[in-house]
């Protein structure tokens, strides 16, 4: 009886494993931090598959990109939360300004948002392409964790005031190619905190 793949592995014989999609994945997040652009064709061939494997596995580059990119935002906001959580007060506009600090001062997605800036603004902020709706639910729950926690004074419905400030944040980053000004995650902080503001103390 012929041995599975996993006997093989466990017993040593099988030398090179074939490779998987989440190869391909860490590949091209490899590649994005390191500022390369990702192409389909050096991939699969670096990874050893043939190129319709790979877009059977992953799509086209766009969409292969917002994967890269929303699991590195994530992690990005996951430790900034961490970070602030002990901060006084609305926690939300330090969140978004220090996620804004960390893409670009990361070599490789600074690159891509000056080289692909038009590009990055559409796969990142229009919903078809599936990086709004996950960024817009995780501003959501942080700001209902805040005004939970008392530290945010609720002036719009939740829905609305997450897709407002996730909007107010995006005009900022985006900013090299609405206005050809540079990003300016600072400016994002004051006017989120000018919105975001702790409830009225009482009186009594």
């Amino acid at each position: 009886m012929s041995q599975t793949p996993l006997q093989r592995q466990l017993a040593g014989d099988d030398k090179q494993p074939r490779p998987t999609v989440l190869d391909a994945f860490a590949a091209a997040r490899a590649d994005f931090l390191a500022g390369q652009r990702i192409e389909l064709q050096s991939l699969a061939e670096r990874i050893g598959v043939s190129r319709v494997t790979l877009y059977r596995w992953v799509g086209t580059r766009e969409q292969l990109l917002t994967e890269v990119i929303w699991s590195l935002t994530r992690q990005t906001l996951e430790a900034e939360w961490s970070r602030l959580r002990d901060t006084p007060g609305p926690r939300v506009p330090d969140l978004l300004g220090g996620m804004m600090h960390a893409i670009w001062a990361q070599p490789g997605a600074r690159k891509f948002l000056e080289q692909e800036n038009p590009l990055a603004m559409s796969l990142l902020t229009l919903k078809a392409h599936g990086f709004q709706p996950r960024i817009l639910a995780l501003v959501r729950d942080r700001l209902a964790e805040d005004i939970a926690a008392g530290r945010i004074e609720a002036i719009l419905p939740l829905d609305d005031l997450a897709y407002t400030v996730l909007r107010v944040t995006e005009s900022f980053h985006y900013l090299p190619t609405i206005t050809g000004e540079p990003a300016d995650p600072d400016r994002a902080i004051r006017v989120l905190k000018a919105i975001l503001r702790p409830p009225p103390r009482s009186t009594v």
